[in-house]
Order: structure tokens, then sequence, then C-alpha cells
């Protein structure tokens, strides 16, 4: 039987559920370019080293495809990606983007412990992002989830990393605001006011990740319940969130020289204080760390892995769970009023 290598997939443990949507998305994509339906193989090795040089040769030399894995051991294939995407950097010819989704966060690896509960390769990517060509996605929701992928396909000459979790958690946004959220860089999910009692205050809340969500909105209604105002903001491609001069996009092949504007970033993110949240590694969240002109600025981020029962146990061992991330914004609106 004759295999033809346009799209390839590797089917990571325990993601059937991401990438049955997946599957769907990419056989639409091949109708419209007028393949049959018989143009896709799977690959099942467990080796991440094979997987990555599998998936990016195929994008090198013309073809479709997703290379998926957990996010603590997507590390071993890392290196021959990075290459791969400097080579697109440089290459005369358009050619698919390289499309990662990596899954099974740490958030969600409570009773794996630490093996399976290693984030900070997105402190790579998030490193990467200023090579020009490499766009790590953070979607909220299974919505966003799709679109990333839809937006990836479409893209050439990039390097795409979708991190995303698979538990079943809250729907924050339509397809058309997920499109738009990955085009624009970020969202605004909710928006609490303040009461002018308590003195009009806002607290910002940028935020990469899904699971990490949940303490955040959490920590928002205990804020409101002192009156306090909150606007949480989904950090969703913070390749856009980038000053035009942070990044290298005019030296790559295909390139994108779309950043948000600074009166758009100000509307998003401006507020009294600032606080940055990832279930991940502060990376990601370079650029809105940049621009930011709030008078305190702070950070809520993964720091080590522990054998748990569930996520809210990795909240506390880490020290970001609701209660921390108000005291935390309390005390940043004192120091930012003395």
């Amino acid at each position: 039987m004759q295999v033809y290598p346009r799209v390839q997939f590797h089917f990571g443990l325990l993601v059937d559920d991401v990438l049955s949507k997946v599957r769907t998305l990419t056989l639409r994509h091949l109708r419209e370019a007028g393949h049959g339906l018989d143009v896709y193989q799977v690959y099942e090795p467990l080796n991440e080293d094979a997987c990555a040089g599998l998936a990016v040769g195929v994008a090198l030399f013309g073809g479709r495809s997703l290379w998926c894995s957990y996010e603590s051991f997507a590390i071993n294939g890392l290196p021959i990606w990075q290459t791969v995407t400097q080579a697109m950097a440089e290459l005369r010819r358009p050619t698919p983007a390289t499309v990662c989704l990596f899954t099974a966060g740490a958030l969600e690896q409570g009773r794996n412990g630490w093996t399976h509960q290693r984030p900070e390769i997105e402190s790579y990517f998030a490193a990467m992002m200023r090579n020009g060509n490499v766009y790590p996605l953070f979607p909220v929701d299974a919505n966003m989830i799709q679109a990333s992928y839809d937006w990836a396909l479409r893209q050439h000459n990039k390097g795409v990393v979708i991190t995303a979790s698979k538990s079943p958690l809250p729907i924050h946004a339509t397809m058309a605001q997920s499109c738009q959220a990955i085009e624009d860089g970020a969202m605004v999910l909710q928006e609490l006011p303040s009461n002018k009692a308590a003195g009009s205050r806002t607290v910002v809340f940028a935020v990469t990740g899904d699971m990490v969500l949940q303490p955040v909105f959490a920590a928002a209604e205990k804020l409101a319940e002192a009156g306090i105002g909150s606007r949480i903001v989904a950090v969703v491609n913070p390749r856009r969130l980038y000053r035009p001069s942070d990044v290298l996009w005019n030296s790559v092949s295909e390139p994108d020289g779309r950043f948000m504007d600074d009166a758009a970033f100000h509307a998003m993110f401006h507020g009294d204080v600032l606080v940055a949240v990832s279930g991940g590694p502060s990376g990601p969240l370079e650029p809105v760390l940049l621009r930011s002109q709030a008078a305190q600025r702070d950070v809520f981020c993964w720091k080590r892995g522990e054998t748990t029962a569930s996520a809210q146990q990795l909240f506390d061992f880490n020290g970001m769970n609701a209660q921390a991330m108000h005291e935390r914004a309390l005390t940043m609106l004192e120091q930012a009023a003395a």
C-alpha cells in the first residue's frame, strides 16, 4: 500500500478528543485544496525525537504535519524542531508551518508527580518568539484550541506551538472571538467595574493558559466583594504583543509584521496594578510586562511539581491560589497609592 505523506499525525497519549477535532479540520483543508480524503497517515512512535523529526521533515518538504505530545516530554524532541523552524526562516520558498499540540499540562498531572510536571519548555518557546517566526499559542478553551489549529494550518514558514489542557473546562469564547483573539494577541474575558466609594481602583490579570484561569476568576470575585474592579485578559498569542522592534520579524521568509499597537494595548492592559499569571513559566508574559505602564507589576507562575490529588493542591503548593492572588493584589494597590 502506498502512503501519501501529505499529512502525518502522531497521536499523543490521551488526546483523542482534541485530535478528533484536529483531524476534521485537517481533512476539510485537504478538501478545499483539492486533495482526497485518503491522504493522511497515523504514526505512533512513543519517542519524542522520532515524532519531532518526522513532523518537521514532512513540513519542511511541503506537507502538513502535527506533532502531539505531553508538554513534560516534548523537550526530548525540541532540538530538531527548533533547528527546522530556523531553516524555515531562511527558506526561499513557502512551506507549511510546523505545528505542535502539547497537552496534559503540569496542572493536570497531580497524581503523576514531578516527572509529568515540567512546563519549563514554554520558556524556550517564549525566547524563540524574538526570532521572528515562532508563535506559542495559549487557547483558553476547546473552541480556541480548534481556532488555533485552524490558524496554524494557514501559516507558512513558522513554528506554531499550541499548549492546552485535555481536561473538561468552561467555555469562555465563541469561535469568532477565538479567531479574533489569535489575530490580535489577546482578549478580555471578564471586566468587573470598581466601586467609586472604594476608590475606583482596577486590577488587571494578564493570563496565559486555561486551567489557571480558575483561581484568577475566583480572585476577581474576592476583589469585587471589596468594591475593587478587575479585568481578566487572556494572553493568547503573545508574539503579537511585542513591539515591532523587539522581534526580527522582517528578517525571515514570509515575514509577519502584525503587532498590537499602543492604543489597543493600553485599552486592554491598563490598570492601577498588573498581575501576570501563568500555569507554566513567566517567559510568555514578557511582552505584557515590557509594555505595561502599571504602577505595580507582579507575577504568579509555576515553581515546581509535586505528587497531589488535584490541580487545586498544585495551585496551593506553588503559592498561586485565589487567596494568594487576592492578597497580593491588595498589597500592590496599597503600594501604588503610597
